[in-house]
C-alpha cells in the first residue's frame, strides 16, 4: 500500500531530528483533525483537506526519499525496536538477536576491517583464467549476497502451471540504474543521472586500488554492457503480465538457451537440488543475450563487471567512506535524499531482513492482541462477503465467471498479525564482532532455505512479510491477503476510534488487498493459484472497457514537471484502490446500521470514513525520487490515490454535498466503477 504524493513548493530538506530508542509504540488517532487543513473546500481537493495539515507539520526528513503516515509509522516501530535490541545486545551473553544487532553497531570493527570480509570472493574474481570457473563463481557470489545483482537470479517459486508445487525460477539482474529505460532516454535528466552513474563506478573502483585512468575506462565498460543487458530486460510494466514471465523449460531447454554456461555446475555450487524436472525462466530473451555476453565479453571486462556487481552490492555493509560512496549516487542523485541514514536504523532494518521472525516474535509478544486479532479477522470476512454479494448483482458478468469469481474467493485465505508457525534461524551462524561475515552467512542461509522448498509441495502458511512490517499485500500463487500486526497498530487500525475512520483505513486496506485477486494482473490466477484464465471472453472484454476507464483517468495525473503517471504499470493498485474503498464502505454501512451515529470533530460519520480512509497516505516525497517512484513503482503517488478514488464515488459528493462542476465529482457518464 505504501505510495508517495509530489507536494509542490516543499521547503527545504528537514534536518534530521535527534531520535531516541522508544520502550513503547506511540499512540496516533486513526483520524487526526490536526492533520487537516479545514481552509480547503473538499470538494475542490479530499485530499489537501484531509493532509495538508500533516504535510506542513511533517516535513522530509534529511535521510528519507519520502515521509508519510505508513513511513512515519514504520519509523517510529524501527524506535521501538531499536530499543528493544538494544537491550537484547546489552546482555552479558547476548543471543543471537543481541549479537547480530551489536556486531552492526560496532562502527570501530567496521572501520578497522575495510575490505577483508571482501578478499574471498575478489580473490576468485582475480584467478578467474577460463570461462568453466564462471558458474561456480557465480554461485559464490550469489550465496554471499549478490543475488540479482550479478548478472542474474535463481531462486524457488510456485509453478504457474500447478501452484501446489515449488520450481526453480532464473530471473533477469545485472543492472545498477533502476529500470531499462534509464539507460536509453535522452532528456537532460537521464544523461545527466547516466554520467553521475559512471562518475560512481569510477570513484569506487578507485577506491578499490584502480587507477584513475583505468576506473574511467572500467567504468564506462560497464555502462556498455549494462546497456546492452538492458536492451532485452523487460520494463517494469512487462512485469505484471504473468504471461510474459511464466515460460517453462526443462533443464536441457535451459541449457540450450546459454550453451557456453555448465547450469549443472551452477547448481551444485549454489547448493540447489541436483535433480529438477522444469525451471521458470522469467525472461528468456535476456538469459539468451546474457549468455552470448558471457562467452564473448574478454575475460578482464568480464571480471570488471563482476568486482563492480559484488562491491556494488557489499558497499552498505563496509565502513563509513563505502557507505558514503553508495548513498552519493543511490540516495542524494536519484532520490534526492541529502543525509545517509543514522546507524541504529540501518541496523534494525538489517536485523528485520535477516532475522525478521525472530525479530517478529518479540514485536508480537508486546504489540498484538488476541482481541486485536479477532476484531481485524471479523472486519475482513465482512469486506469479502461485501464482494461476494457484489459480484452476485453484477450487470457485466455472466453466471459462468461469477461462479469462478466466487470459488476463488471462498478460496482466498486470511493471514491476520505472524505466522502460525515461526521460522528456524538455528542453522544461521552469527559472530560478535564481525557484521560483513553476519551479513553474508544470513544472505547464504536464506539463499539455502529457499533452495530447499524446490521440489517439494508448497507451504501456504509461509509469509512474505515480517510481522512488524507497516504493509500488507496479496500473493495471486497462494491466493491469500496478508496484515502483518504493524499494519494493525494506530494510527492505521485505531482499537479507540469509532468505526467510520476504521473501515475507511483498515477496511479499504483489507478491501484493496482483497480486490488484487479481480485487478487485471491477479484475475488471470483461478482459485488454487494457477495461471489459468477462468473468463468467458464477454466478460473478459467487459472488464478490460472497465479498467480502461481507470487507465484513462490516472493517465492524466501530472507527477511532477510533465511526467505523467504510467497507468499501464499501476493499473493494478489503481483498481485495488479504487474497489477497495467501495467494499470498506459498504461493510462499514453494514457494521453501524443499527446504530444512531452523532458527528464528531465537525464530521459527519459518513465524512469521517472518508477522511480516515484519506488520512491513510498523508505523504511527500522529493522530486527526484518521485521521478524514479514514476517509473518503478506500480502505485500511483498518494494525491491520487486517494483523490482519484474518492472521485469515482457519488456517495463522497453526497457526504461534502459537493456540486456538478467541482474537481472532486464527475459527471455520472464518466464515473469509472470495476466491482
Amino acid at each position: 500500500m505504501l505510495a508517495s504524493a509530489v507536494v509542490a513548493g516543499l521547503s527545504a530538506p528537514a534536518l534530521a531530528a535527534e531520535e531516541t530508542p522508544l520502550k513503547s509504540l506511540p499512540y496516533t488517532p486513526s483520524l487526526d483533525v490536526s492533520a487537516m487543513d479545514r481552509t480547503v473546500d473538499p470538494c475542490e481537493d479530499l485530499y489537501q483537506y484531509a493532509c495538508g495539515g500533516w504535510m506542513k507539520n511533517n516535513p522530509i526528513p534529511a535521510d528519507e526519499a519520502r515521509w508519510g503516515v505508513y513511513s512515519k509509522a514504520a519509523n517510529e516501530n524501527q524506535r521501538y525496536l531499536w530499543g528493544l535490541l538494544s537491550e537484547l545486545s546489552a546482555a552479558p551473553q547476548p543471543a543471537q538477536l543481541g549479537r547480530y544487532f551489536g556486531a552492526c553497531m560496532d562502527e570501530a570493527a567496521l572501520e578497522s576491517a575495510g575490505l577483508q570480509g571482501l578478499k574471498a570472493p575478489l580473490e576468485a574474481i582475480a584467478a578467474l583464467n577460463d570461462r568453466r570457473q564462471l558458474p561456480a563463481l557465480l554461485a559464490q557470489l550469489h550465496r554471499s549476497g549478490a543475488m540479482g545483482r550479478a548478472f542474474f537470479s535463481f531462486a524457488s517459486g510456485q509453478d504457474f502451471n500447478d501452484a501446489t508445487q515449488v520450481i526453480a525460477f532464473v530471473g533477469a539482474g545485472g543492472l545498477g540504474l533502476p529500470e531499462r529505460d534509464a539507460y536509453f532516454r535522452s532528456d537532460k535528466g537521464s544523461v545527466d543521472v547516466r554520467k553521475a552513474y559512471v562518475a560512481h563506478i569510477q570513484r569506487s573502483l578507485v577506491m578499490m586500488g584502480l587507477s584513475a585512468a583505468e576506473a574511467a575506462r572500467a567504468a564506462q565498460q560497464v555502462l556498455k554492457a549494462e546497456t546492452a543487458l538492458a536492451r532485452v530486460t523487460f520494463k517494469p510494466e512487462e512485469r505484471r503480465d504473468p504471461y510474459k514471465t511464466a515460460n517453462r523449460m526443462t533443464l536441457a531447454q535451459l541449457q540450450a538457451l546459454t550453451p557456453g554456461f555448465d547450469w549443472a555446475a551452477y547448481r551444485s555450487a549454489l547448493g540447489a537440488p541436483a535433480e529438477l524436472p522444469v525451471v521458470n525462466v522469467t525472461e528468456p530473451r535476456f538469459l539468451k543475450a546474457w549468455g552470448q555476453m558471457a562467452q564473448t565479453l574478454p575475460l578482464a571486462e568480464l571480471q570488471t563487471l563482476l568486482r563492480w556487481q559484488l562491491i556494488s552490492s557489499t558497499a552498505p555493509y563496509l565502513n563509513k567512506a563505502w557507505q558514503e560512496e553508495h548513498h552519493a549516487f543511490y540516495g542524494k542523485t536519484l532520490q534526492g535524499v541529502p543525509q545517509l541514514k543514522p546507524r541504529w536504523k540501518t541496523c534494525v532494518q538489517l536485523a528485520d531482513a535477516q532475522l525478521g521472525e525472530a525479530l517478529g516474535q518479540e514485536f508480537v509478544a508486546r504489540n498484538f492482541s488476541p482481541e486485536l486479532k479477532a476484531a481485524v479477522i471479523k472486519m475482513t470476512d465482512q469486506i469479502k462477503g461485501v464482494m461476494a454479494r457484489r459480484v452476485d448483482q453484477l450487470d457485466w458478468m455472466g453466471p459462468e465467471t461469477k461462479a469462478k469469481a466466487k470459488e476463488k474467493l471462498a478460496s482466498m485465505v486470511n493471514k491476520v498479525g505472524y505466522p502460525d508457525r515461526w521460522r528456524d534461524y538455528s542453522a544461521y551462524e552469527v559472530r560478535g564482532g564481525d557484521f560483513l561475515g553476519n551479513v553474508q552467512r544470513g544472505a547464504a542461509f536464506e539463499v539455502a532455505r529457499d533452495l530447499a522448498k524446490i521440489g517439494k509441495p508448497l507451504d501456504r502458511g509461509e509469509w512474505g512479510m515480517t510481522p512488524q512490517t507497516v504493509n500488507a499485500y496479496y500473493n495471486a500463487q497462494m491466493n491469500d491477503i496478508n496484515f502483518p500486526a504493524a499494519v494493525l497498530q494506530p494510527p492505521l487500525y485505531d482499537a479507540k476510534m469509532d468505526d467510520a475512520p476504521n473501515y475507511g483505513n483498515t477496511g479499504g486496506t483489507i478491501g484493496h488487498e482483497l480486490i488484487h485477486g479481480f485487478d487485471d494482473e491477479g484475475r488471470q490466477f483461478d482459485a488454487q493459484g494457477r495461471l489459468k484464465d477462468w473468463w468467458t471472453r464477454k466478460d473478459a472484454k467487459a472488464f478490460e472497457q472497465r479498467a480502461s476507464c481507470v487507465a484513462q483517468q490516472y493517465a492524466q495525473y501530472t507527477v511532477v514537471d510533465k511526467l505523467k503517471i504510467n497507468s499501464k504499470l499501476t493499473l493494478g493498485e489503481d483498481l485495488a484502490d479504487l474497489g477497495g474503498l467501495v467494499l470498506a464502505l459498504e461493510a462499514w454501512k453494514q457494521q453501524v446500521a443499527a446504530m444512531k451515529l452523532a458527528p464528531q470533530d465537525g464530521l459527519t460519520p459518513d465524512q469521517r470514513f472518508f477522511v480516515g480512509f484519506a488520512q491513510w497516505d498523508c505523504s511527500h516525497a522529493r522530486d527526484e525520487y518521485a521521478r524514479m517512484h514514476a517509473r518503478t513503482d506500480p502505485h500511483s503517488p498518494g494525491r491520487y490515490r486517494i483523490n482519484g478514488v474518492a472521485v469515482n464515488m457519488p456517495e463522497y459528493a453526497q457526504a461534502f454535498a459537493c456540486k456538478p462542476g467541482q474537481k472532486m465529482v464527475k459527471k455520472p457518464a464518466d464515473v469509472c466503477k470495476v466491482w
